[in-house]
Protein backbone atom coordinates (compact mmCIF):
# COMPACT_ATOMS: atom_id res chain seq x y z
CA UNK A 1 0.00 0.00 0.00
CA UNK A 2 2.73 2.09 1.26
CA UNK A 3 4.32 1.84 -2.52
CA UNK A 4 1.28 2.31 -4.35
CA UNK A 5 0.45 5.60 -2.89
CA UNK A 6 4.09 7.12 -3.26
CA UNK A 7 3.83 6.03 -6.75
CA UNK A 8 0.58 7.95 -7.03
CA UNK A 9 2.15 10.77 -5.46
CA UNK A 10 4.60 10.72 -8.10
CA UNK A 11 2.16 9.85 -11.16
CA UNK A 12 0.24 13.50 -9.48
CA UNK A 13 3.61 15.09 -9.55
CA UNK A 14 4.01 14.41 -12.74
CA UNK A 15 0.58 15.30 -14.10
CA UNK A 16 0.99 18.94 -12.48
CA UNK A 17 4.62 19.34 -13.69
CA UNK A 18 2.87 18.76 -17.52
CA UNK A 19 -0.09 21.31 -16.74
CA UNK A 20 2.50 23.62 -15.53
CA UNK A 21 4.67 23.30 -18.87
CA UNK A 22 1.72 23.37 -20.83
CA UNK A 23 0.55 27.11 -18.80
CA UNK A 24 3.63 27.99 -19.31
CA UNK A 25 4.08 27.63 -23.14
CA UNK A 26 4.77 30.74 -25.22
CA UNK A 27 2.08 32.14 -27.17
CA UNK A 28 3.15 32.58 -30.73
CA UNK A 29 4.00 35.53 -32.29
CA UNK A 30 1.97 37.28 -35.13
CA UNK A 31 2.75 37.27 -38.41
CA UNK A 32 4.56 40.25 -39.71
CA UNK A 33 2.29 42.77 -41.50
CA UNK A 34 3.17 42.20 -45.02
CA UNK A 35 2.59 45.65 -45.04
CA UNK A 36 4.61 47.06 -43.13
CA UNK A 37 8.05 45.41 -43.98
CA UNK A 38 11.13 45.30 -41.73
CA UNK A 39 13.96 47.57 -41.70
CA UNK A 40 16.90 46.31 -43.31
CA UNK A 41 19.27 48.72 -41.56
CA UNK A 42 18.99 50.46 -37.78
CA UNK A 43 18.77 54.02 -37.04
CA UNK A 44 19.78 55.20 -33.27
CA UNK A 45 16.45 56.56 -31.72
CA UNK A 46 16.45 60.23 -31.29
CA UNK A 47 14.52 61.58 -28.06
CA UNK A 48 12.98 64.61 -29.94
CA UNK A 49 9.33 63.73 -30.87
CA UNK A 50 8.90 67.27 -33.33
CA UNK A 51 7.52 66.77 -36.28
CA UNK A 52 10.02 67.17 -39.35
CA UNK A 53 9.31 69.73 -41.47
CA UNK A 54 7.93 67.69 -44.73
CA UNK A 55 8.15 69.42 -48.42
CA UNK A 56 6.24 67.75 -51.36
CA UNK A 57 8.14 64.99 -52.35
CA UNK A 58 8.88 66.13 -56.07
CA UNK A 59 11.38 68.83 -57.10
CA UNK A 60 10.96 72.45 -56.68
CA UNK A 61 8.35 74.18 -58.86
CA UNK A 62 6.03 70.81 -59.87
CA UNK A 63 2.21 70.87 -59.44
CA UNK A 64 1.26 67.39 -58.63
CA UNK A 65 -2.10 66.03 -57.96
CA UNK A 66 -3.03 63.75 -54.43
CA UNK A 67 -5.61 61.42 -53.83
CA UNK A 68 -5.78 59.36 -50.98
CA UNK A 69 -9.40 57.84 -52.01
CA UNK A 70 -9.08 56.31 -55.50
CA UNK A 71 -7.47 53.10 -54.60
CA UNK A 72 -8.84 50.17 -52.57
CA UNK A 73 -5.41 49.43 -51.32
CA UNK A 74 -5.69 52.65 -48.80
CA UNK A 75 -6.05 52.08 -45.31
CA UNK A 76 -5.98 55.86 -43.88
CA UNK A 77 -4.22 58.62 -45.24
CA UNK A 78 -1.97 57.12 -47.89
CA UNK A 79 -2.13 59.85 -50.82
CA UNK A 80 -1.28 58.69 -54.75
CA UNK A 81 0.21 61.35 -57.08
CA UNK A 82 -0.03 62.50 -60.20
CA UNK A 83 0.45 65.71 -62.94
CA UNK A 84 0.38 64.13 -65.90
CA UNK A 85 -2.99 63.65 -68.59
CA UNK A 86 -2.57 60.85 -69.58
CA UNK A 87 -1.98 57.28 -67.61
CA UNK A 88 1.58 56.85 -68.36
CA UNK A 89 3.13 60.26 -68.61
CA UNK A 90 4.47 60.73 -65.14
CA UNK A 91 6.80 57.71 -65.77
CA UNK A 92 10.57 58.13 -64.80
CA UNK A 93 9.45 61.65 -63.23
CA UNK A 94 11.92 62.26 -60.84
CA UNK A 95 10.93 61.54 -56.71
CA UNK A 96 13.20 63.32 -53.78
CA UNK A 97 13.13 63.14 -50.05
CA UNK A 98 10.24 64.93 -48.32
CA UNK A 99 12.77 65.35 -45.62
CA UNK A 100 16.09 65.02 -44.69
CA UNK A 101 16.28 61.03 -42.40
CA UNK A 102 18.43 57.59 -43.28
CA UNK A 103 17.21 55.42 -45.60
CA UNK A 104 16.37 52.15 -43.83
CA UNK A 105 14.36 50.72 -46.75
CA UNK A 106 15.77 50.05 -50.55
CA UNK A 107 14.54 47.22 -52.07
CA UNK A 108 12.07 45.39 -54.43
CA UNK A 109 9.09 43.72 -51.84
CA UNK A 110 8.85 41.33 -54.74
CA UNK A 111 5.48 38.98 -53.63
CA UNK A 112 5.35 40.61 -49.86
CA UNK A 113 2.89 43.51 -50.93
CA UNK A 114 1.77 45.84 -53.33
CA UNK A 115 4.77 48.32 -52.86
CA UNK A 116 7.10 47.19 -55.29
CA UNK A 117 10.70 48.94 -55.57
CA UNK A 118 9.88 51.02 -52.15
CA UNK A 119 12.04 53.39 -50.65
CA UNK A 120 11.82 54.32 -46.59
CA UNK A 121 13.26 56.92 -44.76
CA UNK A 122 13.55 57.26 -40.89
CA UNK A 123 13.16 60.91 -39.94
CA UNK A 124 13.94 60.32 -36.39
CA UNK A 125 11.82 60.80 -33.26
CA UNK A 126 9.88 57.57 -34.68
CA UNK A 127 8.74 59.26 -37.86
CA UNK A 128 9.17 57.61 -41.27
CA UNK A 129 7.98 57.98 -45.20
CA UNK A 130 7.22 55.56 -47.49
CA UNK A 131 7.55 55.84 -51.55
CA UNK A 132 6.35 53.20 -53.47
CA UNK A 133 5.72 51.47 -56.97
CA UNK A 134 9.50 53.36 -58.00
CA UNK A 135 10.88 52.70 -61.43
CA UNK A 136 14.63 53.63 -60.38
CA UNK A 137 15.71 53.47 -56.73
CA UNK A 138 18.58 56.11 -56.44
CA UNK A 139 19.39 55.74 -53.05
CA UNK A 140 20.74 52.29 -50.86
CA UNK A 141 19.70 51.14 -47.24
CA UNK A 142 21.97 52.74 -44.63
CA UNK A 143 22.30 56.39 -47.01
CA UNK A 144 21.80 59.67 -45.23
CA UNK A 145 19.86 61.81 -47.80
CA UNK A 146 19.18 65.66 -47.48
CA UNK A 147 15.62 67.00 -47.89
CA UNK A 148 14.85 67.51 -51.78
CA UNK A 149 17.57 65.18 -52.73
CA UNK A 150 15.99 62.45 -55.54
CA UNK A 151 15.97 59.10 -54.14
CA UNK A 152 14.24 57.45 -56.89
CA UNK A 153 11.58 57.87 -60.07
CA UNK A 154 7.82 57.26 -60.46
CA UNK A 155 6.82 53.97 -61.85
CA UNK A 156 4.37 50.97 -61.27
CA UNK A 157 6.17 48.46 -59.62
CA UNK A 158 4.29 46.38 -57.70
CA UNK A 159 3.63 42.25 -56.73
CA UNK A 160 3.11 39.85 -60.11
CA UNK A 161 -0.33 40.36 -61.45
CA UNK A 162 -0.95 43.47 -59.68
CA UNK A 163 -1.39 45.95 -62.87
CA UNK A 164 -1.03 49.76 -62.17
CA UNK A 165 -0.19 52.82 -63.92
CA UNK A 166 2.28 55.01 -62.96
CA UNK A 167 2.10 56.98 -59.63
CA UNK A 168 4.33 57.33 -56.19
CA UNK A 169 2.51 56.05 -53.29
CA UNK A 170 3.01 58.43 -50.51
CA UNK A 171 2.57 57.33 -46.89
CA UNK A 172 3.71 59.38 -43.18
CA UNK A 173 3.66 57.26 -40.57
CA UNK A 174 4.99 57.45 -36.94
CA UNK A 175 5.58 54.86 -34.24
CA UNK A 176 4.45 50.95 -35.11
CA UNK A 177 1.16 49.28 -35.31
CA UNK A 178 0.10 49.66 -39.30
CA UNK A 179 -2.17 50.70 -40.27
CA UNK A 180 -3.02 52.89 -37.10
CA UNK A 181 0.46 54.53 -37.12
CA UNK A 182 0.00 56.48 -40.72
CA UNK A 183 -0.56 60.19 -40.55
CA UNK A 184 -1.78 62.83 -42.24
CA UNK A 185 0.65 64.18 -44.76
CA UNK A 186 1.53 67.98 -43.74
CA UNK A 187 3.94 69.97 -46.76
CA UNK A 188 5.29 73.37 -46.34
CA UNK A 189 3.54 73.28 -42.82
CA UNK A 190 -0.14 73.18 -44.41
CA UNK A 191 -2.27 69.43 -43.50
CA UNK A 192 -3.05 68.09 -46.97
CA UNK A 193 -6.74 68.63 -48.15
CA UNK A 194 -7.85 65.03 -48.26
CA UNK A 195 -8.98 63.25 -50.24
CA UNK A 196 -7.43 65.12 -52.98
CA UNK A 197 -5.41 68.29 -53.49
CA UNK A 198 -3.33 69.96 -56.46
CA UNK A 199 -0.39 71.22 -54.93
CA UNK A 200 3.09 72.89 -55.82
CA UNK A 201 5.99 71.74 -54.79
CA UNK A 202 8.29 74.41 -52.29
CA UNK A 203 10.89 71.20 -51.68
CA UNK A 204 14.43 72.61 -52.28
CA UNK A 205 13.51 76.11 -53.58
CA UNK A 206 16.30 78.76 -53.63
CA UNK A 207 15.22 81.75 -51.23
CA UNK A 208 12.81 79.61 -48.93
CA UNK A 209 10.60 76.55 -48.92
CA UNK A 210 13.67 74.00 -47.92
CA UNK A 211 17.08 75.60 -49.43
CA UNK A 212 18.80 72.59 -50.19
CA UNK A 213 20.06 71.54 -53.34
CA UNK A 214 18.79 68.34 -54.44
CA UNK A 215 22.30 67.05 -55.91
CA UNK A 216 24.99 65.69 -54.20
CA UNK A 217 28.47 65.47 -55.72
CA UNK A 218 28.16 61.59 -55.58
CA UNK A 219 24.72 61.34 -57.41
CA UNK A 220 26.58 64.34 -60.35
CA UNK A 221 29.53 62.18 -61.13
CA UNK A 222 27.98 58.85 -60.90
CA UNK A 223 28.59 55.25 -59.35
CA UNK A 224 32.02 54.34 -57.55
CA UNK A 225 32.55 57.90 -56.87
CA UNK A 226 33.74 59.50 -53.67
CA UNK A 227 35.00 62.78 -52.72
CA UNK A 228 38.69 63.07 -51.37
CA UNK A 229 38.32 66.98 -51.13
CA UNK A 230 36.29 70.20 -51.18
CA UNK A 231 36.64 73.79 -51.49
CA UNK A 232 34.02 76.48 -50.31
CA UNK A 233 32.77 79.36 -53.47
CA UNK A 234 32.22 81.81 -51.04
CA UNK A 235 28.21 81.32 -49.94
CA UNK A 236 27.43 80.27 -53.27
CA UNK A 237 28.54 76.99 -53.03
CA UNK A 238 31.01 74.48 -53.57
CA UNK A 239 33.32 72.71 -55.48
CA UNK A 240 34.06 68.93 -54.99
CA UNK A 241 36.77 66.46 -55.91
CA UNK A 242 36.08 62.62 -55.92
CA UNK A 243 38.03 59.87 -57.12
CA UNK A 244 36.82 55.83 -58.30
CA UNK A 245 39.40 53.46 -56.88
CA UNK A 246 37.76 50.86 -59.44
CA UNK A 247 38.98 52.92 -62.58
CA UNK A 248 41.15 55.52 -61.72
CA UNK A 249 39.15 58.49 -62.56
CA UNK A 250 38.90 61.34 -60.97
CA UNK A 251 35.60 63.82 -61.23
CA UNK A 252 34.96 67.36 -60.17
CA UNK A 253 31.25 68.91 -59.21
CA UNK A 254 30.31 72.29 -58.14
CA UNK A 255 27.18 72.06 -56.00
CA UNK A 256 25.16 75.48 -55.78
CA UNK A 257 24.19 76.80 -52.39
CA UNK A 258 21.89 79.68 -53.34
CA UNK A 259 19.81 80.83 -56.78
CA UNK A 260 19.10 76.75 -56.60
CA UNK A 261 16.79 76.54 -59.33
CA UNK A 262 17.93 79.62 -61.04
CA UNK A 263 20.00 79.21 -64.01
CA UNK A 264 23.26 81.05 -63.04
CA UNK A 265 27.17 81.32 -64.05
CA UNK A 266 28.60 77.96 -62.57
CA UNK A 267 31.84 75.93 -63.54
CA UNK A 268 33.67 73.02 -62.33
CA UNK A 269 37.54 72.03 -64.36
CA UNK A 270 39.87 68.85 -63.92
CA UNK A 271 43.11 69.27 -65.14
CA UNK A 272 45.25 66.41 -65.01
CA UNK A 273 49.63 67.05 -65.15
CA UNK A 274 50.80 67.10 -68.58
CA UNK A 275 47.14 67.01 -70.35
CA UNK A 276 44.78 70.11 -71.64
CA UNK A 277 42.22 71.37 -68.57
CA UNK A 278 38.73 70.14 -68.86
CA UNK A 279 36.03 72.51 -67.89
CA UNK A 280 32.16 72.83 -68.01
CA UNK A 281 31.06 76.40 -67.86
CA UNK A 282 27.70 78.12 -68.41
CA UNK A 283 24.30 79.15 -66.16
CA UNK A 284 22.82 76.65 -64.49
CA UNK A 285 20.23 76.03 -61.83
CA UNK A 286 22.20 73.38 -59.69
CA UNK A 287 25.44 72.53 -60.20
CA UNK A 288 28.45 72.07 -62.86
CA UNK A 289 29.86 69.32 -63.97
CA UNK A 290 30.55 66.19 -63.93
CA UNK A 291 33.72 66.66 -65.31
CA UNK A 292 36.22 63.40 -65.46
CA UNK A 293 39.63 62.45 -66.54
CA UNK A 294 41.28 59.01 -66.03
CA UNK A 295 43.99 60.31 -63.36
CA UNK A 296 46.01 57.10 -61.96
CA UNK A 297 49.23 57.94 -60.96
CA UNK A 298 48.95 61.72 -62.26
CA UNK A 299 48.72 64.82 -60.01
CA UNK A 300 45.87 66.87 -60.51
CA UNK A 301 44.73 70.59 -60.80
CA UNK A 302 40.66 71.17 -60.03
CA UNK A 303 38.47 73.81 -59.02
CA UNK A 304 35.25 75.76 -60.34
CA UNK A 305 33.20 78.96 -60.26
CA UNK A 306 29.65 80.09 -58.84
CA UNK A 307 28.99 83.01 -59.25
CA UNK A 308 31.42 85.53 -58.02
CA UNK A 309 33.63 83.36 -56.17
CA UNK A 310 36.27 80.87 -57.57
CA UNK A 311 38.81 78.28 -56.42
CA UNK A 312 41.66 76.55 -58.05
CA UNK A 313 43.99 74.11 -56.57
CA UNK A 314 47.51 73.59 -57.13
CA UNK A 315 48.71 70.03 -58.34
CA UNK A 316 47.75 67.54 -55.91
CA UNK A 317 46.68 64.01 -55.10
CA UNK A 318 49.01 62.58 -56.74
CA UNK A 319 48.97 59.23 -56.93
Amino acid sequence: MGFLLVAGLMSGQVAVAGQAAQQAAPTPAPAPDPNDPPDTVEVPPVSTLATPAFQLPFPCGQSWTGNSSNSSAHRSHEIDFNRGSTAGADLGDTVVAAAAGTVVISAHQGSANGFGNLVKIDHGGGWTTFYAHLTVRSVSAGARVTQGQKIGTVGKTSKPGNNISPHLHYEVRQGAGYPGNIRKAVFNGVTFGYPNQTLTSRNACGGGGGGTNPHTPEEVCGSGFKVIDSAALGTAGTVFLLYNAGNGNNCVAAIKKTSLGTATATSAFLEVQGKARVTDSGSFAYYAGPVRAAAAGKCVKWGGTAGSATYTSPFEHCG
